[in-house]
Order: C-alpha cells, then sequence, then structure tokens
C-alpha cells in the first residue's frame, strides 16, 4: 500500500484537475447473479452491458493492468491510456492503449518511447497528445512525447527544463500548456514551464510563491489557472492557493483553503466556482473558490473520507466522486454526487471493484468511464467500468 502521509511514491490522478468541461487502491468484484447471467455476453464479445442509470456495468478491460497512468479524451471520441507502472516490483510499462465507446473495446497502440509513471498527458489544439514529465526510479524525467492518433505513434518532443512527476498540466487558451510544480525526487518545485507546440519548446514562466507537488491546477474562464493546495518542503498539507496570469506570466496568491489538503480533486463548475474536495488524511470536507472575491467556503460533507479519487462534471452539471482510498488500507468502491444547487452530497451506485490511482473520463454519451488503477494488495487492475447518470 503506498505511503499517503507522504507522497513521494504517489500520484495525482484526476484528469478534471486543468481540464474546462467538457474538455476535458478488499476489491468489489462480486455482482448480482441475475444480472451477471444477463449480460454474459460482455465478457464473451467485450461489449458494455446496457448501463442501469446511477449504475456501474463492466466494460472491456484493458490489456494490461496499470496504476499511475493517464487517460485523455481524444477528438474522435476514443480514450487514449498511455504508460504507467505495475506497483508490485515498479515495472514500467511502455504499452498505450485506446477504448472505443462503439465496441467497449481496448485496443493497443503504439509503444511510449520513455515508459513512466506520474506524468501528465495534455490534449493539444491540433489533436496531438502531449505527454509531458513523469518519474522513474522515482526521479523525475525531462523527457516529453507527442502521440499522432491518425498514426497511433509517438515521437518525441522538446524536453522540460526540470525533470518533475506529480506536477500538473493545462491547456490554456492559446494553446499553449503550462506545467507547474512537482517533485524532482525529495524536493517540491516551484518553477513552472511553458510548452510552445508551433515550436516543441519549453521556457521557464514564472515560479510559484510556494514550492508544491500533488496539488490541482485548474483554467478559470477568464483565462488564468488557479493552483490548490499540495504537498509541501516542510511536509505540511497546503492550504494556500495561487493564480498564473498567461498575459504577463506572473503568479499571485489567493485566498487560502478551510484546510490544507492534497491528492484532493478540483472541479470548474458551470457557474465558473472551483469545487475541491476530499484528500489525505481521508477528508471528507469540500470547498467552493469564488475567482470573483478570491475567497473558500466550506460545502456540505462528502459521505466518505477519501483521496486518490477521481471527480468528473457530468452534463447535467453535478460531480461524480469515485473510489479512492480512506486512509491507509481501505480501498473505496463507493461513489458520490455534489448537486452545485443544493450544495450537498448523495451516494450513488458504487463501482464494482474498489479502486484508487485510476482515471475517469467524461465520454461524448454522457457516460464516465473509469478504468485501471490499485487494487486490494496495490495490484495493478484492468478492469474498467461505465457510469450512466
Amino acid at each position: 500500500m503506498k505511503n499517503l502521509a507522504h507522497p513521494l511514491r504517489r500520484r495525482i490522478q484526476t484528469i478534471t484537475r486543468s481540464l474546462a468541461p467538457g474538455t476535458s487502491r478488499h476489491a468489489m468484484l462480486g455482482r448480482r447473479f441475475g444480472f451477471a447471467v444477463l449480460c454474459s455476453c460482455a465478457a464473451l464479445l467485450a461489449q458494455p452491458c446496457v448501463a442501469t442509470p446511477g449504475q456501474w456495468e463492466y466494460t472491456g478491460s484493458l490489456n494490461t493492468g496499470r496504476g499511475t497512468y493517464t487517460a485523455t479524451l481524444l477528438l474522435d471520441g476514443r480514450v487514449l491510456v498511455a504508460s504507467g507502472e505495475h506497483p508490485v516490483g515498479r515495472i514500467l510499462i511502455h504499452s498505450t492503449e485506446l477504448y472505443d465507446p462503439a465496441t467497449g473495446n481496448w485496443t493497443e497502440t503504439g509503444k511510449i518511447v520513455n515508459a513512466r509513471y506520474d506524468h501528465t498527458a495534455t490534449l493539444l489544439s491540433n489533436g496531438r497528445v502531449l505527454v509531458a514529465g513523469g518519474a522513474q526510479q522515482a526521479f523525475g524525467i525531462v523527457s516529453c512525447e507527442l502521440y499522432n492518433p491518425t498514426r497511433g505513434t509517438w515521437n518525441g518532443t522538446g524536453q522540460l527544463n526540470t525533470g518533475r512527476y506529480e506536477h500538473t498540466a493545462t491547456l490554456l487558451a492559446d494553446g499553449r500548456v503550462l506545467v507547474v510544480g512537482g517533485f524532482f525526487y525529495v524536493d517540491s518545485l516551484a518553477s513552472a514551464e511553458l510548452y510552445d507546440p508551433a515550436t516543441g519548446t519549453w521556457t521557464f514562466t514564472g515560479s510559484l510563491n510556494i514550492a508544491r507537488a500533488s496539488h490541482t491546477a485548474t483554467l478559470l474562464p477568464d483565462g488564468r489557472v488557479l493552483i490548490v493546495g499540495g504537498f509541501s518542503n516542510d511536509n505540511s498539507h497546503l492550504a494556500s492557493a495561487e493564480l498564473y496570469d498567461p498575459a504577463n506570466g506572473t503568479w499571485t496568491r489567493t485566498g487560502s483553503l478551510n484546510q490544507g489538503r492534497y491528492f484532493h480533486t478540483a472541479t470548474l463548475l458551470p457557474n465558473g466556482k472551483v469545487l475541491v474536495a476530499a484528500g489525505v488524511n481521508a477528508l471528507a470536507s469540500a470547498e467552493l473558490y469564488d475567482p470573483v472575491t478570491g475567497t473558500w467556503t466550506l460545502t456540505g460533507r462528502l459521505n466518505a473520507g477519501r483521496s486518490v479519487h477521481t471527480a468528473t462534471l457530468l452534463s447535467s452539471g453535478k460531480v461524480l466522486v469515485a473510489g479512492g482510498v480512506n486512509g491507509h488500507t481501505h480501498y473505496l468502491s463507493s461513489a458520490e454526487l455534489y448537486d452545485p444547487t443544493a450544495g450537498t452530497w448523495t451516494a450513488t451506485g458504487s463501482l464494482n471493484t474498489a479502486r484508487d490511482d485510476h482515471t475517469a473520463t467524461l465520454l461524448p454519451s454522457g457516460k464516465v468511464l473509469v478504468a485501471g488503477g490499485d487494487g486490494t494488495d496495490s495490484l495493478a487492475l484492468a478492469s474498467a467500468e461505465l457510469y450512466d447518470p
């Protein structure tokens, strides 16, 4: 089991952390017997069963179980899963896979040149996917690669100036990518870099006021980027937040969280506010950031404290939080919905397999694809599930 008291080995996998709406570790393997019989075709044909609203149903499994990887929704509606690791033996995974929502199948695509974990993946305006940094043997790397979905190939691009992992990556309105913080080895980083797709190069752009890793980054409607929480060099859970302005490349402090946290999630709501939820140590609190006032207010409490979970903005405007870990040993299968109108959390259908370090991707159909991650005994999972709102 990962040591959540010090995140040198762990990861934050929240695809929603840097995406605007629409862009964007006891396993519970049992299922109702009768329904399993009716849907046995899924195991035979790898076709997804028709999901019951508010419930999870298995879809095709990954070819390779993996955790601390990335999942990216491509322009054609398929989902690209890249690299990662097996937690037992620290085996890096070179393979990458594509999920087709039409068939529920996973197919392998080109192998990544440099296998890695705790990296970021960003869909660029041209449809390609930028994978940046990550870790190899617990050291941050500078390597970056581009995936071409038309050819199914990976090619190197400009290297980061500073190797890093457990950082964030955010696609800016002008098409550039902002990478912030992270770990190199034992130290959190304050540096930030910008990637220019036109030149394939990285340049430094100011520095954070506080070095941090395992934080979140959210693109606000006005083009600024909100950095929240994380893990600091003095081993504290940060409550501070900062804003990056792409117009002048500067960082400014903004209001602080009511509670320091890392391995949390951050989701941009339709009303422009940002929902930050849970985090280590099994926090059940949630907070809302108002960009107009720069202040945080508490909003309801989750039914289960959790960290290393996922948060997905649904087409209804509600936020789906799924899985994660409670404390150091209890993998979660539970899922919850946040209603921005009422400011409340309600339980929804549970995952069939408890997991953390997974990914959650909102598909064009409105369903949510959860895949992989770590399960019982820290085994890398290959199973995938679909949630129907």
